[in-house]
Parts: structure tokens; sequence; C-alpha cells
């Protein structure tokens, strides 16, 4: 492998057929597109259960509704806030690599742990695999100093129609205890550019809401660059009492990738605020050395898989994978013969939620439980058991040590 694919951009001459095969692959192929093989140099070493991070790499911007004392500029700062995190989530690392990497399909009971630690003080996140069929990633990311907190959950289905379509299934819940304040946010669908070209890239579709308990609710409608006209990774997002969206008190325009301007009323030249996404630097995550993780910590689990993607060695990625997927398929096997389900860490399933019971009518959302396995919150009281192990990770099972992932 070039030193050029390592870093990514678009595909080079030698791995030209195997990128057209993959392409043909895709297009005849029906169900999910998960399950499909990526060309090597189109793989990640990096698991989607990581990808929780991407909601606070600016934790200033995270606490920062905290301080305020208005509800209607709170609800500003959520939707600021938001906004921030899109580039990270969508185009960090297209920009990082030159293309959008196919990332690991992460197993069941795998764990990402970490924290930010600068001007915001400690902000920790704990991001767990609750389901793998459906495959369905669930998150915490908290700062107790500031008290802000934000739960959610994931999944995502992929198909094919003249592109690469993702619809991401399931919510995050942002919530303030001081104000007793809580936001549901839904998630972006996206759609793949630049297949033709071998530099895939994200393009974010349709629209998201942000709904709050306060009274206030958020639109946000994504376009990008047509044939014609408009810019690449545009929206449009307006603020408004809820129930009255031609009541617009604020609205941001731009590109989420690039900048944006926050404008008072629908007036878009009345500008109070401009955030731009290179400007700001994102905060280092702190992750425990990999001799110090527990054995279904992501980085650990999957090192040697890594290792075989960072050289272009897909002989061992292969074995190792295959070592991972078969330790995973004895756990299920003694569940079953057991007679028992995996007992996740960190969160439950809960019936009847208020969050959802209360703000999801206002924005049309449909939790679609039977896509997520259902729905999914943060269980303090697991949680509390599990700090009493260690500082970086829970204590594995005792079957879970004879089946480390090696």
């Amino acid at each position: 492998m070039s030193s050029n694919e390592k870093e990514g951009g678009a595909v080079s001459a030698q791995n030209r057929g195997s990128w057209s095969a993959f392409l043909k692959s895709i297009a005849s192929f029906s169900g999910d597109l998960s399950s499909l093989t990526a060309p090597p140099f189109i793989l990640s070493s990096t698991s989607l259960v990581e990808f929780s991070s991407y909601w606070a790499e600016h934790p200033s911007l995270f606490v920062a509704p905290a301080a305020e004392q208005d509800p209607e500029k709170r609800m500003l700062l959520v939707l600021k806030w938001f906004l921030s995190t899109l580039k990270q989530q969508y185009a960090a690392r297209s920009d990082k690599f030159g293309n959008e990497k196919k990332p690991l399909n992460p197993f069941l009971g795998e764990l990402f742990l970490g924290k930010w630690v600068d001007e915001a003080g400690t902000t920790e996140l704990v991001s767990e695999q609750v389901s793998h069929h459906p495959p369905v990633t669930a998150y915490q990311i908290a700062n107790k100093e500031h008290g802000v907190y934000l739960q959610g959950y994931n999944a995502q289905k992929a198909s094919f129609s003249r592109t690469i379509n993702v619809k991401q299934i399931g919510h995050a819940v942002f919530s303030i205890p001081a104000y007793d304040e809580t936001y549901l946010i839904t998630l972006p669908n996206l759609h793949i550019e630049g297949l033709i070209f071998g530099a895939p890239f994200v393009e974010l579709n349709d629209k998201t809401y942000i709904t709050s308990s306060s009274g206030y609710t958020a639109k946000i409608d994504y376009s990008g660059k047509g044939w014609l006209s408009g810019k690449k990774n545009s929206f449009t997002a307006t603020l408004y009492p809820t129930g009255k969206e031609t009541d617009i008190l604020y609205t941001a325009t731009g590109q989420w990738n690039k900048t944006f301007d926050i404008c008072e009323g629908s007036k878009k030249h009345n500008i109070i605020d401009t955030y731009d996404a290179d400007a700001v630097p994102t905060t280092k995550l702190i992750v425990a050395p990999i001799e110090q993780q527990d054995p279904l910590e992501s980085r650990r689990a999957w090192q040697k898989v890594a290792e075989g993607i960072a050289v272009g060695d897909m002989d061992i990625v292969g074995v190792e994978k295959t070592k991972i997927e078969e330790s995973q398929r004895e756990l299920r096997r003694q569940e079953k013969t057991d007679g028992r389900s995996w007992e996740r860490r960190y969160f439950s399933l809960v019936e009847n939620d208020v969050v959802l019971e209360k703000l999801a009518p206002a924005i049309g959302l449909l939790p679609e439980e039977d896509k997520t396995g259902g729905v999914w919150r943060f269980d303090e009281r697991k949680a509390a058991g599990q700090a009493t192990t260690t500082s970086s990770a829970p204590a594995p099972t005792s079957t879970e040590k004879k089946l480390e992932l090696k």
C-alpha cells in the first residue's frame, strides 16, 4: 500500500479494479450494505462504537447552555452546539483521510470509554454496543461540574439507489437537570457522494429537529451541492416556539463543515453570531492505555485488526476478525445453553419513556423500537456498580476472561 493510500484520497490505478467491482456488488445487493466487505484501502481501523465521541469534541460548547439563564437563549445555545458537532460527526474522516472510511462493525458488549479535560472541566463518555441484531450503539456524555448530560442510541440502515443511502434510527436527549429541562434530538439521514471517483464523503439529507421541554423547537433542513447551484454541506435552521413554526425567533444558515451565521428573526442579514468550524479547535479525548483497558474495550479488542489495516495486511485482518467473531459466537452459544442473555453494563431497556411521551409528538418522531431492540437509557445503578471496579473500565466476568479477545 502506498503512503498516499494510507492517507486516503481518490482510488489509485492499481485499486480501480477492486473499487469498480465493489461498486457493482453494491448496485446488485439487496439488504443492509453494512454486511458487505469493502476493499482494503477503504477500511477504517475505528469501530462505530467510537463515533459517539463526536458529540462532545468541543466541551465548552457542550456545557455553554447551562450558564444561560434565559430559556430561549439556552435553546439557541443547544442548537449552536448541535450544529458544531456535525463536522466532527460527518466530515472529520474525509477531511483527514481524503475519503470516508468504512468503520468496523461493533460486537455485542463492545465498550468505548474516555474523557475530555479542558476549561470546561471533565466531560466523560460511556459508549456501549447494546445490540448486535439489529446493531445499536448507546452512549452517555456527562459533565457533572456544569450539570449537562447527553444520552442516546442509534442504529443505521444502509441501502443503494444511485448512491449509498444511510437511514439513522434513534435519537439523543440533551438535559440540564438544574433547569429541569430536556431536549429531544433527531438524527440526520445521509448519503455518500464521490463514489464514482473513489473518494466518498458524507452529505446530509432531509431534516432533523431539536425540541425542548421549555417550549422551543428547532428545525434543521439539509441540502447539498446540486448540478447547477448550491454548496456542499449546506443547511438552514430555524428556531421557533413549539407549534408555531412561522414565528421564527432565530435563523442559522451556512455550511455545517465550514462556517455558519446565526441571525435574529427570519432575516438573514441581522447576524448576532458566526461560527467557524476550522477556527474552533477540538479537545483531545483521553482514553486509557490499551494494556489497561478491559478486554471488551474497543481499541484493545480490535488492536490486531487495526494493526493489520495500518500495514495493508488483509490476511492478518481476516484472521484477527475471525477470532473476534468466533469468540462472540461462543458467548452466544453459552448464553443459549445457560438460558440467559447478555447483560449490558451501562444501559437498560425502558418502557413508557417520559421524554419520548412528552416531546416526540411535537416533531412526529417514531422510536421504531423494532429496529433498535427497544428504547435504551443510561442506567445509573449499573454505572455505579461498574465504578467500584476500576477507573478505566469494568472488570470482566469469568466467561469474558476465558474468551478474552486476543
